[in-house]
This record gives structure tokens, sequence and C-alpha cells, in this order.
């Protein structure tokens, strides 16, 4: 047997103080896919902080890419996120910089070195997701379904092995949020596991896969007997 990519046992999960979520238990195995659902302040968001270490684990044993999240101290907080690939709803991209300078940047961070293997790996990541000739636009430029795949492209660039995706398709057409799905299929395929946190249930029924539930304080789990 492998080691999940994300382990949760009796974990309370916080936001400012409060519990959200209590004694949640679960595992996502490597190459595993899976959605996050329940309502607007039912806990998705802050579940997905609590895996990238945005909010402390308090009470309860977790893990993520093989670091300890109880125990993890602050300046290994960069290693653990270096092995994840987070997908914001809101693109977050620096709108004084073109698309490379973006993917460079966060390359830059994460100590990347040698100019042409960042030049490389930049389109590398922007053909992976369907855009090769857009290195050299502004953000505003694109469409919002082009900006989602840059920020896409961005999470894929240090090869996670586990992609976090808030609300991906949420401020996108049904028609481009269907090629964002297309696209985390492939990414899946090939080796990454995906949590997904939607409000969108006709994607659910059309890309069917296991579906954890926010409900009560409690996480629902389709995958468990």
């Amino acid at each position: 047997m492998t080691e999940p990519i994300v382990e949760l046992h009796g974990a309370t999960i916080t936001q400012e103080e409060r519990a959200v979520l209590e004694n949640v238990s679960f595992e996502l195995e490597k190459s595993e896919f899976a959605y996050l659902v329940g309502r607007t302040g039912a806990g998705k968001s802050s579940l997905l902080k609590t895996l990238y270490a945005d909010l402390p684990l308090l009470v309860g044993r977790g893990a993520v890419a093989g670091y300890d999240l109880p125990s993890l101290p602050a300046r290994k907080v960069p290693y653990l996120r270096r092995r994840l690939g987070i997908v914001f709803q809101d693109f977050q991209l620096l709108s004084d910089r073109s698309v490379a300078e973006n993917l460079l940047f966060v390359l830059n961070a994460t100590g990347w070195r040698g100019k042409a293997r960042k030049q490389q790996r930049v389109q590398e990541v922007l053909t992976q997701v369907g855009l090769s000739g857009v290195g050299g636009r502004m953000p505003y430029r694109l469409s919002g379904g082009e900006q989602q795949r840059v920020v896409i492209a961005r999470a894929l660039l240090n090869e996670p092995a586990l992609l976090l995706a808030d609300e991906p398709t949420g401020n996108l057409d049904p028609e481009v949020a269907e090629g964002i799905m297309e696209l985390f299929a492939e990414i899946n395929h090939a080796g990454t596991a995906i949590l997904m946190a939607t409000h969108n249930f006709q994607l659910l029924e059309k890309h069917p896969h296991r579906v954890l539930t926010c409900q009560g304080g409690q996480l629902l789990d389709s995958g468990r007997r």
C-alpha cells in the first residue's frame, strides 16, 4: 500500500478559533480525484486552507504529501506548498506582469535556477494547459477561462503531487467550465491527485468522482460505506 497524499484523523478544522468541522477523518490516495461540496460557510475553504497550512491543525492528526500538519514549523510550510498546486477562484495573477513573468515569479520564489531551464518550464506548463502562445500577453488581455488556465499552469510549475482547487469554475460560463474540467481530467490521469471545492452540481453529475460533503459541522464521505 502506498502512503495517501492526504490523511486526516479526528481533526477539528478551525477558522478564527471557531470550530467549523469536527472529527474529520478521510484519506485521499495518490492520483485520486474528489470533490468537496457544501453550503457557503460550511467549511470547504477552511479545510483546504488547513491542508496547505494556512490554518493550523490544533486537534487531531493530519499529513499532506508526507508533511505532518500539527508539528509543521512555519519555516517548513513553503516546502509543503512546493508539493502542492493551489488554484483559486479569483485568479490572483499579478496584473503588472505578463503571463510568463507571473510564472517566472513563482519559479524564482521556489528556488529554481538557470534562466533557460525556467523559461523551458514556463513553456511546458503553458503548452500543457493549451496556451502555448500567450506568454508575452498581460493577464487583462485574456478571457476569464484563459486566465484560469494560466492559474492552473502556475499551480503545475513544481509538478505537484496534489492539486487543491477552490471553486475553479465559479466565475466561468458553462462551456468554459467544461474545458477546465477536461483539463483537470488530463492532469489527474497523468498522476496528480485533485481535491476540488465546488458549488456546481452539474459538474459532479457529468464528471462523477468521490464526493466529500461539509454539512452540519461534519464531513460526509460518499466513498465511505
